[in-house]
């Protein structure tokens, strides 16, 4: 008998909606089962970052270089290093190499989709790394692509077209399911996510949070930090996601802001297969996954709705509809009910 929360997200069969993404719990096979006997469909792992590949695929050469014209008998001075998914991990092992064991691991370890991250932003030989992922047992890659352009002369083509390029060139490499973590902040969102769906994105993840560092008024230093999101911060993804629902051929999944069964009926309602969530289960740990599922559940008992399929997209922006003209009518009536609600804040006292 199928599950009222079954869902399908990049083409595979998901127990529930809830996602657990990348963070520092995917870092162990215990917590990762812990995840999975709370009930979430699937679990992202923490991000592979590019700058890590780099640094690896530097070392090895300057290693090669170094002793490429020496004695053939001094190779065996150097320990054998692990090479393939199947190499056993140790604390000396590189970071591909654990990260590579971890996918094998994990995939054989949990019933429910193991998807492995790449984090970068530049079009380069590392994400040739999404081949070796596929080869370990990874049922799905998502490509973190976390790019704040420095760079002031950079045009938003350019920006948009990198993204382009590093997905097609990971989908040239391997025949997973691809999602791809985006942020917000493009002139024409809407464009690069139809743009992408079109060059063989098999999902969205709206929105990545960018790492806004604090400044220290008392050290004069900046400092970096990270935060835990917030429920108000479902609002952005769930406009975007209810704005691009049946408009885009790929799966959507809604990140940022999950911490109850409310707001994954929110993302849902708004389109989204999925709703992920690191921050609740960092703060309360992973078995509150089962309860926000709970919570879920009762809520569609109390609006009778059976299963998921009966609340998917039924808030999107319609699709016989001007999605601009929709957006902007949302925004002038909440603008006019806040001049009901605060107006009377800006008359003088006593008139």
């Amino acid at each position: 008998m199928t599950s009222p929360l079954q869902t399908r997200y990049l083409g595979l069969t998901l127990p529930s909606p809830l996602v657990a993404s990348a963070s520092p719990l995917s870092q162990d096979i215990s917590t990762i089962r812990r995840l999975e006997d709370a009930g979430v469909g699937a679990v992202v792992l923490y991000s592979l970052f590019e700058e890590q590949l780099r640094h690896e695929a530097a070392r090895d050469l300057q290693l090669q270089e170094a002793h490429e014209e020496s004695f053939a008998e001094s190779l065996s001075y150097f320990p054998d290093i692990p090479s393939g998914p199947h190499a056993a991990a140790t604390p000396t092992t590189s970071t591909s190499v654990r990260y590579l064991d971890l996918v094998e691991r994990a995939s054989q370890a949990v019933d429910i989709p193991v998807i492995a991250s790449l984090n970068g932003s530049t079009d380069g030989g590392w994400v040739d790394f999404a081949r070796q992922l596929s080869e370990a047992g990874a049922a799905a890659l998502e490509l973190n692509i976390y790019l704040v352009p420095g760079d002031l002369t950079m045009t938003s083509t350019e920006i948009e077209q990198r993204h382009l390029d590093i997905l097609r060139h990971v989908r040239d490499a391997v025949d997973l399911p691809i999602a791809v973590k985006l942020s917000p902040y493009f002139s024409s969102f809407g464009r690069l996510a139809v743009a992408l769906d079109q060059a063989g994105a098999d999902g969205l993840v709206l929105f990545n949070r960018f790492l806004q560092p604090e400044i220290d008024g008392e050290t004069l230093s900046v400092a970096p930090g990270v935060e835990l999101s917030s429920p108000f911060e479902g609002r952005l993804p769930r406009t975007w996601i209810a704005a691009l629902r049946g408009r885009v051929a790929c799966s959507l999944a809604g990140t940022s802001g999950v911490w109850s069964g409310l707001d994954v009926a929110k993302y849902l309602l708004a389109g989204a297969d999925v709703a992920m969530t690191a921050s609740a289960l960092l703060r309360h740990g992973p078995e509150h996954a089962a309860v926000i599922l709970a919570e879920l559940r009762t809520w569609m008992d109390r609006k009778h709705l059976a299963n998921l399929d009966a609340l998917r997209g039924m808030l999107a922006v319609p699709t016989d509809v001007d999605a601009t003209d929709y957006q902007r009518s949302g925004y002038v009536a909440a603008l006019e009910k806040a001049k009901q609600t605060y107006g009377s804040l800006a008359a003088p006292s006593g008139c």
